[in-house]
Order: structure tokens, then sequence, then C-alpha cells
């Protein structure tokens, strides 16, 4: 058993002396599954030009459409407005400006490696809404955990596990986040 631990120890001591792997495999899955989901999802509520090679959606207008963004928010209360724009309390235009700019910034931020822990708490915080709005607003079932099926409270909570090691661990090495940073000795 003893020989097994030392093992182990040797094998996994170049990761035990510098935190850049796990951050940085988080922001690159990030990337890979999550960037082009929210950057798809903000181009349905945005007027957008799409860079090609990319499938990037970038912004050319500073607010959202308005009945797109609506329907997918707030679709009971924009149902309950007749589907009129106008009949919309103001409260409703300003969290769908903040939640639609916050699904485009904080991904891009999260992908720099800027600001990242603030930028993964505001993404934890912006998956818990969308979860709601999707279980209250459009009646999309919850599920359950240990149930052997995939269901949306299983995908959302490893979401929100991948955030959390970036909220806890922060960008990494390869981040704007290092360069700010004044890095400490001991």
């Amino acid at each position: 058993m003893t020989a097994l631990t030392r093992l182990q120890a040797a094998l996994f001591a170049p990761f035990d002396r510098d935190d850049w792997l796990l951050p940085t495999v988080a922001r690159i899955v990030f990337l890979a599954v999550f960037f082009f989901y929210f950057n798809n999802s903000f181009g349905t509520k945005i007027s957008n030009f799409e860079i090609p090679l990319l499938s990037i959606k970038v912004p050319l207008a500073l607010t959202p459409d308005a009945s797109s963004v609506f329907v997918q928010m707030f679709p009971k209360a924009f149902e309950a407005a007749g589907y009129d724009e106008t009949a919309m309390p103001p409260i409703y235009w300003g969290l769908a400006v903040i939640g639609t700019w916050a699904e485009f910034l904080l991904p891009v931020f999260l992908i720099l490696g800027l600001f990242t822990r603030l930028s993964a708490i505001g993404m934890i915080g912006f998956v818990l809404v969308q979860t709601f709005t999707d279980v209250v607003g459009h009646s999309i079932a919850l599920g359950s955990l240990f149930n052997n099926l995939p269901e949306l409270v299983d995908t959302r909570m490893l979401w929100i596990f991948l955030l959390l090691v970036l909220a806890i661990k922060g960008a990494g090495p390869f981040s704007i986040d290092r360069i700010f940073t004044p890095r400490t000795h001991s």
C-alpha cells in the first residue's frame, strides 16, 4: 500500500505544485461547451453581425429586441400583456437589457480570464435565473437527482460546478487576470 501511495504522490506531484491545470482546463471546457451556446442565445435577443469563420455573433445594437427578449425571459408576463411590448412595465425592460448583456459579456470575460471569479459568480447567478425562467416561465420540468435520467437539474448542476471551479480557483496563468494580479512569493 505504501508503494502505491508513493507512486501516486510521485505521478501527481507536478499538479500539486502549481494551480494552473484545473482553471486552465475549466476555461477551455467552458469555451468548447458553453461559449457558443450563450453566444447563440444572445444572438437571438439582439441585432448582430456573425463573424463567418468563427460563428461568433457580434452585437450591432446596444439594446435587445424587446419582443424576442420578453418571449424568452418573461413569457408569462409578456403573454399577460397581450404580447404588447409597450404594456410591459419598465422593470422588465431593464432586466432584459442587463440579462442580455450579461449573457454576452460574462462568457467573454471568462474566456479571456478577465474578472474571472466575479464573472463566474455572475454566470452562476445567470444560470440560476435561467433555470428558474425555464421551470416557471416555460414549464420545463426541473427533474430530480439520483434517478438515472438526464434532466434539467443534472445539466445545470454540471454547469454550476464548472463555474464554481473558476470562481474558487480563478483563471489560471494564461489570463488577463494574471497580468494585473500581483504575485506573492512565499
